[in-house]
C-alpha cells in the first residue's frame, strides 16, 4: 500500500545513459572503509561499492545468490561448505582474487593471533560466528579456485552471514602495505574504487572500468556528509546533490509536491530501541526497566518524529516482515501511574538521576534523534527519573556505547541478511554482552534465552526457528532491557533523474547499475 502511495515511477529508457557524478548526501560521515571492522550503516554503506563478497543478495530481497562464489555445495551434516570461485577477478591494485586471497581474509578475521589482525574489534564476526575463531573450525586452500570451510557445528545462517558486506574480500597485499591505516586506503574488486576521504564532508569513488560483471554506469560516486535533515534537503532541492536518505517528515511532503523529486521507500528491516544498561544500576532491577517501559508513549513519538504511513510503533526486536516474529505480544501501555508505583516498589519513590545518551547522526530507524531524546526525557521526568541527554560524535558514541559506558543509550538495527539470527544473537545474546565490542548494549544475560538462540542456529526447518524465535520474543519482552520504539519503512528522496536506483532491505545497495540523465 505504501508503496503506492509514496513511490512515483519514472517511465525507463531502452538504453542507460554512461557517464556522470551521482552525489549521495547522507547524515554522517564513515567511521572507517575496512568492513570488517566497522559496525555502522554509514561506513558499510560505501564500502558496499569497494568490496565484493563471495554470496550477495538478490537486489529487493535477502535470498543468496552467486558474487564472487559461482557455486557451492554443503555437507549432508551442514558442516562443510566448498565454494567454486570466478576466475579472471582482479583487485583494483592489480593483484589477482583466488583461493589464497580468502583464506588470508578469512584468517585475519577469525584468529586473534593472525599478525593481521588489527585495526579493530572485528565485532561483526564475533556477532555472526560466535567469537575468535568461533563456529569455523578451518578454512582451506583446495586448489587455486576452490575454497572449504569447515564448521564445529551447523550453522542455519552461515551461508546468509557470508553475503553480509562487513565480510566482502580485501586485497592482501593492501592490508600488508597499509597494515593500520587500511581503513584509510581500502582496495577490494568492487565496481568503485576508492579516490579521497575529506573527513567530515566527502568521500569520492571512481568506475572500475575493469569490473568483472561490467563497468558502472556512473564514473564517480560522492557520499555527502550533511548532518542536518533540512539542510540536506533544501541542497537536493538545490540540485546540488541528487539524492538522500533520513528525511524529516515535512520534507516528504514537500518532496511529493516537487515535479522534480522520486520518493522511494526502502523495505523495512529495522528497529529503533531505548536499551538500558543492565550492568550499573538502577536497571539491574526489572521493575525500573518495567517502569520505564510504561513511562514512555511510543505511539506518540512515532506519530511525532516518523512521519505518517513510514513507521510503526515496535513491540518485538524484529520486525514484522521477519518470520519468527510473535504478533501475540502485547505491548506495554502507556500508563506513566504504573511506572510511578513500579519505581517506588523498587525503591525509587522520588526517582532517580541517570543519563540519556542520543545519536548524534540520525539513522534510518531514528530520523530525528535529538528530538526523540528530548521527548523521552520530557517523559521520565513526569515520573520522577531525571535523564541528563548526552552526546558524542558518531564513532565515540558507537565505541563508548560498545564498552558500557552509558546508563540509557538510543540505538538501533538494519538487518544484515534476513534472518532472526542476525537481529537476536547480536543484540541481546550473552555472547555479544562484551566489553569493548558489544552488540548487546543492554549487557542483557539470559541464559534461556542463549540455550533457545544456539539452538535455532543448528537446526535448519524454519519452521521449528521460527517457534524459537517466538518464544524468544516473548523472553526479551518480559525482561525488558529495551524500549522498543519503532520499525520505520525510511523513504529515499531522488531528483528524477536518478535512475535505476533500488534501496534494499539491509540499508546499503550496489550503484553500479544506477544512472543519470
Amino acid at each position: 500500500m505504501y508503496l503506492k502511495q509514496w513511490c512515483f515511477i519514472i517511465g525507463n529508457s531502452a538504453v542507460p545513459k554512461k557517464g556522470g557524478t551521482l552525489v549521495y548526501g547522507r547524515g554522517g560521515d564513515s567511521v572507517k572503509l575496512d568492513p570488517i571492522n566497522v559496525t555502522d550503516g554509514e561506513s558499510l554503506r560505501v564500502t558496499h561499492q569497494i568490496f565484493d563478497t563471495l554470496v550477495k543478495y538478490r537486489e529487493n530481497n535477502t535470498e543468496v545468490v552467486p558474487n564472487l562464489a559461482t557455486s557451492w555445495t554443503v555437507s549432508k551434516d551442514q558442516k562443510v561448505w566448498t565454494f567454486r570461485l570466478r576466475k579472471g577477478v582482479k583487485f583494483h591494485d592489480g593483484t589477482e582474487f583466488d583461493a589464497e586471497a580468502v583464506k588470508f581474509n578469512f584468517d585475519r578475521w577469525m584468529d586473534e593471533k593472525n599478525p593481521y589482525h588489527f585495526g579493530g574489534e572485528f565485532e561483526y564476526w564475533g556477532y555472526m560466528f560466535g567469537g575468535f575463531p568461533g563456529v569455523v573450525k578451518s578454512v582451506t586452500v583446495v586448489d587455486k579456485y576452490t575454497i572449504r570451510f569447515t564448521l564445529e557445528r551447523p550453522l542455519a545462517p552461515f551461508l546468509s552471514n557470508l553475503a553480509m558486506t562487513p565480510f566482502a574480500i580485501a586485497s592482501p597485499t593492501a592490508i600488508k602495505k597499509y597494515k593500520e591505516d587500511f581503513f584509510k586506503n581500502p582496495v577490494g574488486t568492487g565496481a568503485f574504487k576508492f579516490v579521497s576521504w575529506t573527513k567530515g564532508d566527502k568521500i569520492v569513488l571512481e568506475a572500475n572500468k575493469n569490473y568483472w560483471d561490467g563497468a558502472p554506469y556512473l564514473d564517480r560516486v560522492i557520499f555527502r556528509s550533511i548532518p542536518d535533515n533540512s539542510a540536506r534537503f533544501m541542497e537536493l532541492e538545490a540540485g546540488t546533490i541528487d539524492l538522500m536518505d533520513v528525511v524529516n517528515p515535512e520534507d516528504v511532503e514537500r518532496a511529493k509536491a516537487n515535479p522534480n523529486l522520486q520518493i522511494i521507500l526502502r523495505p523495512s528491516l529495522n528497529v529503533g530501541y531505548l536499551a538500558m544498561n543492565m550492568d550499573k544500576k538502577p536497571f539491574d532491577d526489572i521493575r525500573v526497566r518495567l517502569a520505564i517501559n510504561y513511562a514512555i508513549n511510543k505511539k506518540a513519538l512515532v506519530e511525532a518524529f516518523y512521519g505518517k504511513g513510514l513507521a510503526i510503533v515496535a513491540k518485538n526486536p524484529i520486525p514484522p516482515s521477519l518470520w519468527g516474529y510473535n504478533d501475540k505480544i502485547e505491548d506495554y501501555p502507556y500508563d506513566p501511574a504504573k511506572a510511578k508505583e513500579l519505581l517506588k516498589e523498587a525503591g525509587y519513590p522520588n526517582g532517580f538521576k541517570t543519563t540519556l545518551w542520543a545519536m548524534p547522526v540520525p539513522r534510518p530507524y531514528n530520523p530525528q534523534p535529538r528530538k526523540l531524546a528530548e521527548a523521552v526525557q520530557s517523559y521520565l521526568k513526569a515520573v520522577g527519573i531525571d535523564a541528563e541527554i548526552v552526546t558524542y560524535d558518531w564513532g565515540t558514541y558507537l565505541q563508548k556505547t560498545e564498552n558500557g559506558e552509558h546508563d540509557m543509550a538510543f540505538l538501533g538495527w538494519i538487518g544484515d541478511n534476513g534472518d532472526p539470527d542476525n537481529f537476536f544473537y547480536v543484540l541481546l545474546d550473552k555472547d555479544n554482552a562484551v566489553k569493548g565490542s558489544a552488540g548487546n548494549i543492554a549487557f542483557y544475560r539470559s541464559d534461556e534465552l542463549h540455550e533457545i538462540l544456539i539452538k535455532a542456529q543448528t537446526i535448519s526447518d524454519k519452521r521449528e526457528r521460527a517457534k524459537l524465535y517466538e518464544k524468544a520474543c516473548e523472553i526479551v519482552h518480559r525482561d525488558a532491557p529495551w524500549v522498543i520504539i519503532a520499525h520505520t519503512t525510511p523513504p529515499v528522496v531522488a531528483k528524477k533523474t536518478v535512475h535505476n536506483y533500488k534501496p534494499h532491505p539491509t540499508g546499503s545497495e550496489p550503484l553500479y547499475r544506477v544512472w543519470k540523465e
